[in-house]
């Protein structure tokens, strides 16, 4: 006989010392907190074997895809029916979902019982039962003729191919109908509501129960990302990213896994811990060998374990003085609520229900063997709490490394008998998860509303997901471009370039085709040094190029890079090019040449009317500049006077270029057959070796001569005006030149941001992303970087990372499938960028090769800039594109590797090349 001291020990998880018989007898029972750390290890590599797509077919934990790909979000809106079937009780719903203010559910439901013949009997049978149930719900609800989505929950473990199509693996539970294991459920429901021919329902969601706790408590609390139940079975699931789902193609969001741990053991990892009354429970069950974990866990057998253990003990002597009862042979007879009973006394009396229970099967039992029996039940719902807070943990340390989160902070979603009656396997479970992962803030949710309402969750969100995508795809449908469409871009840039070199309409074009007086490229030949400048964004290079001719090409550079103040950008021409030479004297007195005289060239990446080499008049600033007095004059004067003002050195002036052109020499220094240039980074433009006898701004028709076509501003006289988005329009209208350069701003790197920014708004004010809620930072002008496009589109890039690209931009409580869909946004906006890019220089490659009478036309395109080098996908698209709307030009592309700062280095050493040999 125990005293009462005695029984607060027994209550408790863990004894240092085992001071009653049972703990020595059921000593297996109890696990060390080693033990259920390596149990946890354990099932975390088996939900990997689950995940994998070569090891998944021998796995035992299935982790199976259920094509749920997003919780609740506090939007859904609507009126839905549920079908919950999981144990011997079948629930219908009708949920209604409304979404204005605060959100709110509102719910009516009639639970009808399934006989165990039907159970048991065919397939046709139990769906045919399910339809009459349905039938006769719609029919009290007067709604018979309304045609409803509906959620099905099927706590069976199954094999998904789309969220509305499930094939049963396996019957659980008891459950045994016949034809239905290797079907779809769906159809089978489908076929008994078509036989019925009196009502109608939209199927749209097949899920188990868990999947449908894990919804039910998301709609409440955002944060739940895991759904357990322990009931008559056990389970759990949780949202996975969607890279880890070897079983799947596609590797961006995330998506609910059905773990069915249940089965967790079933291919022998788990004989160390399983005791002979597991195996005995085992092999008396419906399913010997099957959910093996299950049978240590779930309601439906814990019980039996406990009834197992007092016939072992009775047969031992240890209880009942031996003496046992038909009852107590009986299997089924200690019920797993008698657990709950018995766990709930407290205080001195505290064994009333034990022995209620006992005398209920006949026994006669002391005061000691109703303490035993106590006893026992802890002993085996705690080993429950612990076994079941091992796998869970196994599961939030998937989720915390996917997120890669120092802290974890989530919710699980919880429901099943067990859970919500014992007295104490919630606490024993909570206590364990807590100490087993300190660095995870879990909160427990209990799902009040059953796994029905969470079936009616999953379709709702199927229905807000489907409006939303239709929604934003339409968004995105504008920025899209067809073949068609790139075929007449390609067709208006070759009219625009006619007219720009056209002396009659040169001054109407936007595409002004501007001659550069650079006549021939590199031959090889040129050698010595030669100074050169390179303007053309937010840094400004000087450059000493020496070359060497002969073989090989051989070049020595030496440069210094010089930052440019906003403010100078945006000042005057004097303090512009005041700074620009006191950065060149810094440099030749760095290289210690300040007394030499070297012939220079100027890579000024600008808009410029060239009469000849050696001057330039600025048409317009881009890119962000605005120095005033510059506009109108000629580039190289507006330097002279800046280097008179300084007095401190002389150069010698031979040549003014663009970057582009300087690209196109830098690469045909190294390929010959490069005769444009391409740059596609801060700015866009384009130019090429255009025949004399077209360029009627120039006298001569002899030869050939390289044309900066400023293809920027094409679309300026309105060409892109049907191609335009209003995104477009937006971002055109904030910028410092409005109505200018109007191709550069859908195509350039300035630009791309902003564009995505301007998306991303639109989406969040139509609450189509970031949950409708916009941060300050994403409302400030070009804080959304272009550089964030490659590396959000970067295919080695994590979602994870992706976020915290968001979480700078304010966005803290961005989702997964938020980063999704901004990954979606970016690769719609590069894509068109380099379509239309492709689109201008498929009408360039066709003039040359028509100018040249070839059928086929072999070329090299010199290539700079930094979206052009940087984005993961940019150079590819613009390629594919490229020899699809120009199939008749075989085109190279050469990555300019120096900078376009070479190439004016180049074009002065080849003018200095062609004085010598006296040609004109």
């Amino acid at each position: 006989m125990l005293s009462p001291s005695h029984l607060a020990d027994f209550c408790a998880e863990h004894h240092d010392d085992q001071a009653h018989p049972v703990d020595k007898y059921l000593d297996h029972f109890q696990l060390s907190d080693k033990t259920i750390m390596d149990l946890s290890i354990r099932f975390r590599r088996e939900m990997d074997k689950g995940l994998c797509r070569d090891t998944n077919p021998t796995a035992a934990v299935k982790m199976l895809p259920t094509f749920v790909r997003s919780t609740p979000d506090g939007t859904e809106q609507g009126e839905f029916l549920a079908l919950d079937l999981g144990g011997s009780n079948f629930r219908v719903l009708l949920v209604k979902v409304m979404a204005d203010g605060k959100p709110e559910v509102q719910m009516e439901n009639q639970i009808y019982d399934i006989p165990e013949h039907i159970m048991r009997g065919s397939g046709s049978q139990l769906f045919d039962h399910i339809a009459d149930c349905l039938a006769n719900f719609l029919e009290k609800l007067g709604i018979k003729e309304k045609r409803l989505p509906l959620g099905f929950t099927f706590s069976f473990p199954c094999q998904q191919t789309k969220l509305d199509e499930s094939v049963l693996v396996s019957w659980t539970k008891s459950f045994k109908s016949s034809g239905v294991e290797g079907k779809d459920v769906v159809s089978l429901l489908r076929k008994s509501i078509k036989k019925r021919g009196d009502f109608d329902v939209d199927i749209l969601a097949v899920i188990n129960d868990t999947v449908g706790t894990m919804m039910t408590c998301g709609y409440d609390d955002h944060h739940c990302e895991i759904g357990l139940i322990v009931g008559t079975g056990t389970n759990a699931c949780y949202m996975e990213h969607m890279r880890n789902l070897d079983l799947l193609d596609g590797d961006e969001g995330r998506m609910c896994v059905n773990t069915e741990w249940g089965a967790f053991g079933d291919d022998g990892t788990l004989e160390d811990l399983r005791t002979d009354i597991d195996r005995e429970i085992d092999a008396g069950s419906l399913n010997p060998g099957k959910q093996l974990f299950e049978k240590m866990i779930s309601g439906l057998y814990m019980g039996e374990l406990v009834r197992l253990i007092l016939l072992r003990m009775t047969k031992e002597q240890l209880l009942f003085q031996g003496k046992t009862t038909a009852q107590l042979l009986t299997t089924g007879s200690f019920k797993t609520n008698h657990i709950f009973a018995i766990e709930n006394d407290k205080g001195e009396e505290g064994l009333t229900s034990a022995e209620q229970v006992l005398r209920g099967l006949g026994l006669d039992p002391s005061e000691e063997d109703c303490t035993t029996t106590r006893r026992v039940c802890q002993i085996v719902s705690t080993r429950a709490a612990h076994l079941c807070a091992a796998t869970l943990v196994a599961v939030l340390r998937q989720i915390r490394d996917n997120k890669a989160a120092e802290k974890l902070r989530t919710t699980i979603g919880v429901d099943g008998s067990v859970y919500k009656n014992h007295p104490e396997f919630s606490r024993r479970l909570h206590k364990m998860v807590r100490r087993l992962v300190p660095d995870c803030d879990v909160r427990f949710l209990q799902s009040q509303c059953g796994s029905g309402k969470g079936a009616a969750m999953v379709t709702a969100v199927a229905y807000r997901l489907a409006a939303q995508h239709a929604e934003r795809q339409r968004i995105l449908d504008t920025l899209r471009l067809s073949r068609e469409k790139l075929l007449e871009v390609k067709r208006r840039m070759s009219e625009e370039m006619a007219r720009g070199l056209s002396k009659l309409t040169h001054e109407q074009a936007s595409v002004k085709m501007l001659p550069t007086f650079v006549r021939s490229t590199p031959d090889g030949t040129e050698h010595g040094d030669y100074l050169a400048l390179d303007l053309g964004g937010s840094t400004f290079r000087v450059l000493l190029v020496r070359l060497k001719s002969g073989k090989g090409h051989n070049v020595e550079m030496h440069h210094k890079i010089y930052s440019i103040p906003q403010e100078i950008m945006q000042g005057t021409g004097d303090e512009l090019f005041g700074h620009i030479v006191c950065c060149i004297g810094d440099f030749l007195e760095y290289m210690g040449m300040k007394g030499a005289s070297i012939p220079l060239g100027f890579t000024f990446s600008f808009p410029c009317h060239q009469s000849k080499l050696d001057q330039g008049i600025l048409l317009n600033w881009t890119k962000g500049f605005k120095a005033s007095g510059c506009e109108g004059q000629d580039v190289l004067t507006l330097l002279k006077d800046a280097v008179r003002r300084r007095q401190d050195f002389d150069l010698n002036f031979v040549a003014l270029v663009n970057d582009t052109v300087g690209t196109m020499m830098t690469c045909s220094y190294e390929d010959p057959q490069c005769e444009v240039g391409l740059i596609v980074g801060t700015g866009t433009n384009a130019c090429f070796m255009e025949e004399m006898h077209n360029i009627e701004l120039v006298e001569g028709d002899h030869g050939r001569m390289c044309v900066n076509m400023e293809w920027g501003a094409f679309g300026d006289m309105g060409e892109l005006d049907d191609f335009c988005t209003e995104f477009d329009r937006v971002v055109d209208n904030s910028s410092n030149n409005p109505g200018k350069q109007r191709y550069e701003k859908m195509i350039s790197g300035m630009y791309l941001g902003e564009i995505v920014r301007n998306v991303l708004i639109d989406f969040t004010e139509k609450g189509l992303l970031f949950r409708g809620k916009l941060s300050e930072r994403l409302k400030t002008r070009c804080i959304f970087e272009t550089k964030f496009l490659a590396q959000i589109e970067s295919d080695r890039l994590a979602m994870r990372q992706i976020r915290s690209i968001l979480q700078h931009l304010g966005l803290t409580s961005s989702t997964c499938d938020d980063s999704v869909l901004v990954k979606e946004v970016c690769r719609v906006v590069s894509s068109r960028a380099a379509q239309l890019c492709a689109a201008g220089l498929a009408a360039v490659v066709d003039k040359i090769r028509e100018n040249r009478n070839l059928n086929q036309l072999c070329i090299t395109v010199g290539v700079d800039g930094t979206l052009y080098k940087t984005h993961p996908h940019f150079s590819r698209i613009m390629q594919e594109t490229l020899q699809d709307l120009a199939p008749q030009c075989q085109v190279t592309f050469h990555k300019s590797e120096d900078g376009s700062g070479k190439g004016a280095a180049l074009i002065t050493a080849v003018a200095c090349r062609v004085q010598s040999e006296g040609q004109p």
